[in-house]
């Protein structure tokens, strides 16, 4: 074989790898920032985030593949310095590094270096064309779902009926937060809020509490129908009949977060959170990035008590008080 045929070869398998990961970041950019992000009312700021933190990998990489292509020893240069930040970033060879990105950059960036991937025009359509395509079929569904999602305003406290729970979601403000806290403040704040769920008294009120995860798991809704959940303790998972979403009355559909904490523990130093779809995962308890909140709850007072200040929705509220004007 002639020297330039394994150029051409070499050049080609570089090509190849390029592609698969430039695929893996699209798949992932586009499905992530329709899971976490997304959360803004302004359109643009969607966009940005969307561009900026979920397909900035992705684009960075393509723009690294195009480079290499048609400039081969620049791209691989290029390839090095991004194994350096990789290490930079994860501040020492941890294995998962080294295996996942550190060891594949150095050697793509080495197999740009002697390989000459030709012709380049086909090279550069499969690097533009696979990951765009790749990243169209994946946005499909998150796009169709976030589009439709179910939002009436009412961040007040809400009277949830179904599946066998009647609960009392707190309001927004401190006992529903719009940033991350660890268990033990969401335990904390839910003790101290007051009875309306706006403050924060002094000493414990003992009225709110977290949720369960087997309330949480059936109170979740979508398109203002309860999903159906059922919450198996023996083996920790939640089926549904309908998957939930990020919606009205549960949640905010234009706050960061996507988790809340429950009141179920797993051991001494995990507890169990649901998240928006209807999943439940264990985290250690001091955990608080800013995705993961809580919701406060507590018990509703009988009908002649409350007076109607908590609110049902949908045809559930319009059944309520038809009954109430017939007595």
């Amino acid at each position: 074989m002639k020297p330039r045929d394994k150029r051409q070869i070499v050049g080609w398998i570089a090509v190849g790898f390029s592609t698969v990961i430039t695929c893996f970041w699209a798949f992932w950019g586009i499905i992530e920032n329709f899971h976490e992000g997304w959360f803004y009312e302004s359109w643009l700021s969607n966009v940005g985030l969307m561009f900026v933190q979920y397909l900035g990998p992705m684009l960075i990489f393509l723009a690294v593949t195009l480079t290499s292509i048609h400039w081969p020893r620049v791209g691989g240069g290029l390839h090095v310095i991004l194994a350096l930040l990789a290490v930079w970033f994860f501040q020492a060879f941890s294995n998962a590094a080294t295996f996942l990105l550190i060891t594949p950059l150095m050697g793509i960036g080495a197999l740009y270096w002697f390989g000459r991937p030709q012709p380049r025009k086909i090279a550069v359509s499969l690097a533009i064309g696979l990951p765009i395509l790749t990243l169209i079929i994946s946005g499909i569904e998150p796009v169709l779902r976030v589009s439709q999602r179910i939002d009436d305003g009412d961040l007040q406290a809400r009277l949830v009926h179904g599946n066998g729970v009647d609960l009392i979601w707190a309001p927004d403000g401190p006992g529903w937060p719009r940033k991350g806290a660890s268990w033990y403040e969401a335990q904390q704040v839910c003790q101290d809020l007051s009875e309306d769920g706006l403050t924060l008294a002094p000493a414990p009120q003992d009225t709110w509490r977290l949720p369960t995860v087997d309330e949480a798991v059936r109170s979740m809704a979508r398109h203002g129908q309860n999903s159906g959940g059922v919450w198996d303790a023996e083996t920790a998972g939640a089926t549904y009949k309908t998957l939930p979403d990020k919606e009205s009355p549960l949640w905010n559909a234009y706050s960061q977060v996507i988790y809340w904490w429950t009141a179920t523990e797993v051991d001494d130093g995990h507890a169990y959170m649901v998240v928006y779809d209807g999943k439940v995962w264990p985290r250690a308890k001091q955990f608080s990035p800013d995705y993961l909140g809580f919701r406060c709850v507590k018990q509703p007072y009988p009908p002649s008590e409350t007076e109607w200040r908590f609110k049902r929705s949908g045809e559930e509220a319009k059944r309520v008080l038809d009954d109430v004007s017939i007595c």
